[in-house]
């Protein structure tokens, strides 16, 4: 309860307390009318003096509560709740008084409680009804059928507290511009209820025959709108394949424009629908990862580079220092913290990871605490077609930074990687494999520095990846392609990347135990490419295969139907993360990589394609056999619930795989 003090008075003020004193009088008249009756109240004693009396109590309170300061145009739930306190003070102090005066002698022992209940009524009854009329007075309680001609139609989808909360949020009852014709809650159990007079009329499943219904009795759904959710945001990807299927706009509410008492409706973002509740950060762990420390990041203008270190930027390094081969998008990347951080010390270096001597150079001068390898060749269809310079960015690459971070002594070399690294088919998905496997061999190798490999998949909106292709398929008229109507992708959103990329990589350096061990980001369920772009298609207002064509191209070289987070035979433990598995990958012996990595150089600068992918078949067999589907992966939920084996020593490097004793 917060007691307000006396301020300068407004006329308004002093009506609005006149009123409530005048109220307090009258409540206590009605309470001592219906005991004695209105006629032959003030012919006992004492009944005027108990009234004045009554009165200047509620007087006080109601000053000390500050009931009169309270604007009835604003009137809500917390003005009701000072309303009922500063009715409760009044009711004792009065009883108070009363008992020290003449022992309550003559006061009906129900006078208290019918003056109290009144009271609450009288002082609360104005003040809504004047709210309500400001609301658009009669217009606010007509009935729905009365809306003016050319409002849109629209259905509300969210549980019932979410739904009440963008009714009353943007006033959607006396809305002039939207129609709501009922909600689609997530589940059954509240259908036939009311929310504020709207009706639930289905749960999700329904939402078509809901449509279809309302179809028929000559209602045509303009938009549904999403009601922001945390709880139901797994269900974002089936709203998304309905909306798709039936051709619904998914619309989000913003907040109203200044010049309207109207809400605005924006479109749903990808993020919106494929999102999924909220990982909990280990946020002084991510602090103390970077805080005070040099932090060197390659590939710093690529979209996970670039996250990464707004990221980083935003806690407080002592020095940031950023390589990429691109000028320009090392140019943008700076430009940004340069608006964003002007007072971070960085330094913005073009560089390759392929070039030992700069590399070496700039690891030496800058000895990086912590280090992020973000760069790599990772569009599978250019890097299949131009194999020697995946192999130079994405093996040799990886070898000279983190042999660089080891001579350096950085504290941790972290590697950025990829599920297409899961029995890979292509190129790209090999060369990152067989940089996990040298990261792997060198972390158990004995060395200081940690050397943590985090596995993810796709990232939304990310360069070169499906969803900007989509979005430009579809402002072009179409078609949009697909390879095949079974792909599936893992997603997740960037800025959820690369903070689970930076929580791994805190939890690693903590947990010496799990070197030779791969990080693995919970990318939840996979969603079909299909599905994806008719959703892209349905968010931008149009109609898949009616509007926008899809068509399906078949698989490109070194495609596979669907990623996978693990390997055949890998086990996975909990790493003490949120959001993040550990699992116990095959461990090659340093000196066989070494000497695998050799050979792969000699055989790529050569340009020798076929040597390329004989060698890169001693790391990942599946290589050799381009084109054959694994087969299907369990779900992330099938393999929590299968039996865990769990490492039970620090493998050494010269063993095939690490000693595990099943749980």
């Amino acid at each position: 309860m917060i007691i307000r003090m006396p301020a300068r008075l407004s006329w308004k003020q002093i009506f609005a307390s006149a009123h409530d004193v005048f109220m307090a009088a009258a409540a206590m008249v009605i309470a001592l009318s219906s005991r004695y009756g209105f006629e032959s109240t003030f012919d006992q004693n004492y009944a005027w003096a108990w009234v004045l009396g009554f009165a200047g109590i509620a007087a006080i309170v109601f000053r000390l509560f500050g009931l009169g300061r309270g604007m009835w145009r604003f009137a809500s739930i917390t003005d009701l709740r000072s309303i009922v306190l500063a009715s409760t003070v009044t009711i004792l102090l009065f009883l108070i008084v009363l008992f020290l005066v003449n022992r309550l002698e003559g006061l009906p022992r129900a006078t208290p409680l019918i003056a109290w209940f009144v009271m609450i009524v009288l002082l609360g009854a104005p003040r809504l009804a004047y709210r309500a009329l400001k609301d658009g007075g009669l217009s606010s309680v007509r009935p729905r059928d009365l809306h003016e001609p050319g409002c849109e139609n629209i259905i509300l989808i969210g549980t019932a507290a979410e739904a009440d909360l963008v009714i009353r949020s943007y006033g959607l009852e006396r809305s002039r511009r939207y129609k709501v014709h009922g909600i689609v809650d997530y589940t059954e159990k509240k259908r036939g209820r009311d929310v504020r007079g709207f009706p639930i009329i289905g749960d999700l499943s329904e939402l078509p025959s809901v449509l279809e219904r309302l179809s028929r009795g000559g209602v045509t759904i303009d938009a549904a709108i999403v009601a922001p959710s945390e709880s139901k945001l797994e269900r974002g990807q089936e709203l998304a394949a309905i909306a798709a299927r039936t051709g619904l706009p998914l619309r989000r509410v913003t907040s109203k424009p200044l010049t309207s008492d109207e809400p605005d409706l924006a479109a749903l973002t990808l993020e919106d629908l494929l999102g999924r509740a909220p990982v909990r950060l280990d946020l002084d762990n991510i602090r103390a990862l970077v805080e005070g420390r040099v932090v060197l990041v390659t590939g710093a203008g690529g979209s996970i580079g670039s996250e990464l270190v707004r990221q980083i930027a935003r806690r407080g390094p002592a020095r940031l220092i950023l390589i990429d081969a691109s000028e320009y998008a090392l140019y943008q990347i700076d430009q940004t913290l340069s608006r964003e951080f002007p007072a971070l010390a960085r330094r913005a270096l073009i560089a390759d990871v392929r070039d030992g001597l700069r590399v070496k150079a700039i690891m030496g001068e800058e000895r990086p605490a912590v280090v992020f390898h973000a760069a790599a060749l990772k569009h599978v269809p250019l890097v299949e077609h131009n194999v020697r310079e995946g192999v130079l960015t994405n093996i040799v690459g990886t070898r000279i930074m983190a042999d660089a971070a080891v001579e350096a002594g950085a504290e941790a070399f972290v590697l950025i990687s990829t599920d297409k690294a899961i029995r890979p088919t292509s190129v790209m998905g090999a060369t990152k494999r067989a940089a996990e496997a040298y990261c792997q061999a060198l972390d158990v190798s004995g060395v200081a520095t940690r050397l943590i490999t985090v596995r993810f998949g796709n990232v939304l909106g990310s360069t070169g990846s499906v969803v900007p292709l989509f979005r430009a398929q579809i402002e072009a008229g179409g078609p949009v392609t697909v390879t095949d109507p079974d792909m599936r992708r893992y997603f997740m959103t960037i800025a959820e990347a690369t903070e689970l990329v930076l929580q791994a990589a805190a939890r690693g350096i903590e947990r010496p135990d799990q070197r030779g061990r791969i990080c693995v980001l919970d990318m939840g369920e996979p969603v079909r490419i299909v599905d994806l772009a008719r959703t892209m298609i349905a968010l931008a207002g149009l109609r898949p295969e009616i509007d926008i064509p899809i068509a399906f191209t078949g698989l490109r070289p070194g495609e596979k139907l669907f990623e996978e987070l693990f390997e055949e035979g890998e086990t996975t433990v909990p790493s003490g993360a949120d959001g993040v598995f550990v699992a116990t990958a095959r461990l090659f012996p340093l000196e066989e990589v070494r000497e695998t990595f050799d050979r792969l150089e000699q055989a790529a600068r050569a340009d020798e394609a076929g040597e390329v992918r004989a060698l890169l078949a001693r790391i990942t067999p599946s290589i050799a056999e381009p084109g054959q589907e694994p087969a299907a992966e369990p779900s992330t939920a099938q393999r929590l619930a299968a039996p865990v084996a769990v490492t039970t020593a620090v493998p050494d490097a010269a063993t095939e795989a690490p000693a595990t004793a099943t749980r």
